[in-house]
């Protein structure tokens, strides 16, 4: 073995390491890719299909919460007077005609089995049009239909409840329930958020603003990743015959 070839041991062997890094990340891209794409079909099948009843307390106890997030679901009760959570939401694609920065209205319904859901009412600007104003819950029964979704979980950078200001940052059922006082073991453990039917003739709160679209740019990681792997091999290659030749 000539020391030339002696000189491209440890170069190859790095560069392998490292193709074989780039090229697994590649891999993993690949796989998230066939999630995320199993993902999107469920939550378009589940939001599409006909609204079933939401689940009771004793349901909902018993079932996955991945397996009811993203139902589409129908709901009677009747409001809760005075009370209202308003959750920080920015709305950059509305589906109705406003959007921007503002809040979702959250409020509890009661439902003839004692349970409590909390609905999101729908988005408003914190900049109102002139001439609109936000309608109150209708007095009586009513039955709403919308996508049910799981908790919000609270993230490292998610700021503290501002109550004072009524502003919230994650939609946590339990967390609305102790602020407002009400009994934990009769609130459900999701919301729903109802749906563009339920937008009041004012237009405020403007309901039908779930987002059901998800961000997939998995292929384009997994061809970058694989890109940089064929990369290093191509580098060492020209590195490696310029050293075998004496350069």
């Amino acid at each position: 073995m000539t020391s030339a070839v002696r000189a491209l041991i440890a170069p190859a062997i790095a560069t392998l390491v490292a193709a074989a890094i780039l090229a697994g990340l590649g891999t993993w891209q690949v796989r998230r890719l066939a999630w995320k794409r199993d993902l999107i079909a469920t939550v378009e099948a589940r939001t599409r299909a006909p609204a079933t009843p939401a689940p009771s307390l004793p349901e909902a106890a018993v079932i996955d919460p991945d397996a009811l997030d993203w139902r589409h679901v129908r709901i009677e009760g009747r409001w809760l007077p005075g009370l209202q959570a308003r959750v920080h939401a920015v709305v950059g694609e509305p589906h109705g005609r406003l959007g921007g920065l503002g809040v979702f209205v959250m409020a509890p319904l009661a439902r003839d089995d004692g349970s409590i859901v909390w609905i999101n009412r729908g988005f408003v600007p914190t900049a109102l049009p002139p001439g609109l104003s936000v309608a109150a819950p209708p007095a009586g029964p009513v039955a709403i239909e919308g996508i049910l979704r799981r908790p919000e979980p609270r993230g490292a950078m998610t700021p503290a409840d501002d109550r004072p200001h009524d502003l919230w940052f994650v939609r946590d059922p339990a967390k609305f329930a102790a602020d407002f006082g009400l009994d934990p073991a009769r609130v459900a453990p999701f919301t729903i958020d109802a749906d563009a039917s339920s937008t009041p003739p004012g237009g405020l709160p403007q309901a039908g603003e779930t987002r059901v679209t998800f961000a997939n740019d998995h292929l384009g990681y997994a061809i970058t990743w694989y890109g940089l792997a064929l990369a290093a091999l191509g580098v060492f290659g020209v590195f490696a015959r310029g050293r075998l030749r004496g350069r």
